[in-house]
């Protein structure tokens, strides 16, 4: 069993994935106060409060419309939502479609939180279903054939099968909700995940201090949340791996309470659990960061189970921290994140295991060179946006989901508005609720001289290639 140490700063709470509230509280009756369309506040808070009433009336309309079977229809009368009961049944006849997931299910699965994208996707259309795409399916497959090899010989079949994959391709593309997929897929087939959904949060925030035995920079809040993590969905499965490495781990400074006196390891004997220690890891500050890189040693000797290792947000460990160190009085050194002893401990990819890190270009890195350290030269794979038949399925499914009018939804439309994004998924679904149709804003002008102030009525024409304004005077 584990040595009892001293416990310290208290672990942070975690936060799970909800959908954000719409709804508006004042102390003060709202049916007496009535906008001044003089004043910009006012008609600011009388829009949002349109908003909110829209936002409620597509509610209650899409209840109604859930009434409705014949409703979920795709293009040429293809079903609009896939009947395969999980993500391990899906099949190439189920791509284009949309699959339905429940909030209870992700919030079990995938407890360490959702990708940002995920997030507002299922914000904006009001229904927790994602699109089913071939290059999620073909990732999905990969790692299948990895576990289960097929009776034939892949490269006859011209299928290459890749243990370590690096997702990368445009911003918007869908690698991260593709990485949650697939860690989903996984925990269904019984695998021991270890998911890490904000890669970035490795290197930025908390406390950091150099270790004098290793010279790397240990972040010990950072490495209880991750163990915290891990713990949500695997402890079933830790509580019966033991511990295969017996060598001591050496403990650090703790998060705002130092070092520990005369005791400088972790003993770990005979029979420990998985489960605790990384229980140890999460109550003890000083031992998190060696239990992290202890816990990274033990995943490649897991042999009862398929084991998978998904990092999102993956580019953020191959460029500079947030953390930097002094130099001189007046200068630091940027400390680059192969130095923080967690990334360094988890980042390479030049082992057996299975492992797949996803870019995420809208965390701002930098561009990357082609040749990463640590990584396979084949393991890079390009992650396309929407093709023109999933683009498709998408505007339908918006239609269906009332996030844009029937009376102005055209095939012309959509795809004038598909090519204009470039297939950007995103920007698809910002643009699409404004197809042909007329936004009118209130604004005021400041004419300085003698001339009198003057409101101005600002008419937005949206057209599905171009903004056209025109300023009338009143």
């Amino acid at each position: 069993m584990l040595r009892s140490l001293a416990r310290a700063a208290a672990n942070s709470k975690t936060q799970r994935w909800r959908v954000a509230s719409t709804s508006h509280y004042s102390s003060k009756p709202t049916n007496f106060l009535k906008p001044d369309p003089r004043k910009p506040a006012a008609a600011a808070a009388a829009f949002a409060g349109d908003a909110v009433s829209d936002r409620q009336e597509r509610l209650r309309l899409l209840a109604e419309d859930d009434k409705n079977p014949s409703l979920d229809v795709a293009p040429n009368g293809r079903p609009l939502f896939t009947s395969a009961p999980s993500l391990s049944s899906l099949s190439r006849q189920h791509a284009s479609t949309y699959f339905k997931f429940t909030k209870e299910g992700l919030n079990s699965v995938l407890p360490e939180g959702l990708p940002m994208g995920m997030v507002t996707e299922f914000q904006e259309s009001m229904r927790t279903a994602l699109l089913v795409r071939q290059s999620f399916l073909d990732l999905r497959d990969n790692f299948r054939r990895v576990v289960d090899p097929p009776m034939w010989s892949s490269n006859a079949k011209g299928v290459k099968v890749r243990k370590q994959v690096v997702l990368d391709g445009p911003v918007s593309c869908g690698k991260s909700i593709a990485l949650a997929m697939l860690v989903h897929w996984a925990r269904e087939e019984g695998w021991l995940v270890f998911y890490v959904p904000r890669g970035k949060a490795w290197t930025h925030g908390g406390f950091f201090y150099r270790h004098p035995l290793t010279g790397l920079w240990d972040t010990p809040i950072q490495a209880a949340k991750v163990l915290e993590d891990f713990l949500k969905y695997n402890e079933s499965y830790l509580k019966r791996l033991p511990c295969q490495i017996f060598d001591p781990i050496p403990l650090g400074e703790g998060a705002g309470v130092g070092w520990l006196k005369d005791v400088d390891s972790l003993a770990v004997t005979e029979g420990t659990m998985l489960y605790e220690l990384v229980k140890t890891g999460i109550e003890d500050t000083h031992a998190a960061v060696g239990v992290v890189v202890r816990l990274r040693k033990e995943l490649s000797l897991v042999k009862d189970m398929p084991v998978l290792i998904a990092i999102d947000q993956y580019n953020n460990w191959f460029t500079f921290s947030e953390y930097e160190e002094p130099v001189t009085i007046r200068s630091c050194r940027p400390i680059h994140a192969r130095e923080l002893t967690m990334v360094n401990a988890f980042r390479s990819m030049m082992h057996d295991d299975m492992m797949v890190g996803a870019f995420s270009h809208s965390t701002a890195v930098g561009k990357l060179r082609k040749d990463l350290p640590d990584v396979p030269v084949d393991a890079r794979v390009m992650f396309p946006r929407y093709s023109l038949e999933e683009a498709e399925t998408v505007c339908h499914y918006y239609l269906r989901q009332r996030l844009i009018r029937h009376e102005v939804f055209s095939e012309e439309n959509w795809k004038k508005i598909y090519f204009l994004t470039n297939g950007n998924g995103t920007e698809m679904r910002g643009l699409l609720p404004h197809m042909n149709t007329q936004l009118r804003i209130v604004t005021k002008v400041h004419i300085k001289g003698p001339q009198q102030r003057e409101e101005t009525n600002l008419k937005i024409s949206w057209s599905a290639t171009s903004l056209q304004f025109g300023t009338i005077l009143i």
